[in-house]
């Protein structure tokens, strides 16, 4: 019997939030009522606050559902050896879907609550997050990944807001692709750099390689310091302190 009422709730959740979700998509937030999601997913309204305890509950549902989905269908893409050229392609997928989705991403990104990000907002972040961290890996973040990554999720969501409130033969997707260039310039170095090999008596030289600055060098080492169990609690904690201390200096 228990079992069967879990199944019913599990089905009530999926129909509800299916039906907000269309609504919303269809006229917009404000036609996200609880009696025009319970009529539309024949429930009674009593059976919406039981399963999301209020309207903002759903609506946090039915973002956190539109960009799982949204995930999903990305999956298959599987990191390459670019860290820099993957987060263009994650800029790119994040534009892609506002457009494609604007009243779910204006509902994911649009109405901050102080302090408290959406469930789904928060995935996003933890997603753009693991982006950068392999920049830092990589030893190709001028900042410290935290900096960084608060600052492509600001211009990021800001821009494509923005071209949603454009009309759709008036945006100039070219903005979004200024606005990305922009940013990688000021939080990414170059490859390391490498010349033409001279060559020597003994066959061609090695290549030069730009060293890095301390700043880049501290992030690089941040992030790569979780890889490591030879320090103490007390040492990785002085040491992690340390390096932030040098590469928000930089």
């Amino acid at each position: 019997m228990e079992t069967d009422r879990s199944a019913a709730a599990v089905a009530n959740r999926d129909r509800i939030i299916e039906a907000a979700t269309r609504l919303l998509a269809d006229q917009g937030r404000e036609a996200v009522s609880t009696r025009a999601v319970s009529a539309a997913a024949g429930v009674q309204a009593p059976t919406i606050y039981r399963l999301f305890g209020d309207k903002q509950g759903l609506l946090d549902a039915v973002a956190a559902h539109g960009f799982a989905r949204h995930l999903g269908e990305k999956t298959a893409l599987a990191p390459t050896d670019d860290p820099v050229e993957d987060l263009r392609t994650g800029w790119n997928l994040n534009l892609e879907f506002g457009l494609a989705n604007p009243a779910l991403y204006t509902l994911m990104y649009a109405e901050p609550r102080p302090g408290e990000p959406s469930p789904a907002a928060v995935t996003a972040l933890g997603i753009l997050t693991a982006y950068v961290r392999r920049i830092a890996e990589a030893g190709r973040l001028r900042v410290d990944v935290s900096r960084a990554t608060q600052l492509i999720h600001a211009t990021g969501g800001g821009t494509t807001l923005a071209l949603i409130a454009t009309p759709p033969d008036q945006r100039d997707l070219t903005v979004s692709h200024l606005a990305r260039e922009a940013v990688l310039a000021a939080i990414t170095t170059e490859a390391p750099a490498t010349r033409t090999p001279a060559t020597t008596a003994h066959g061609p030289a090695a290549p030069a390689v730009a060293a890095p600055g301390p700043a880049t060098a501290a992030t690089t080492l941040r992030a790569l310091l979780p890889r490591t169990d030879v320090l103490t609690p007390g040492e990785q904690s002085l040491l992690t302190e340390l390096l932030d201390r040098i590469s928000k200096a930089g």
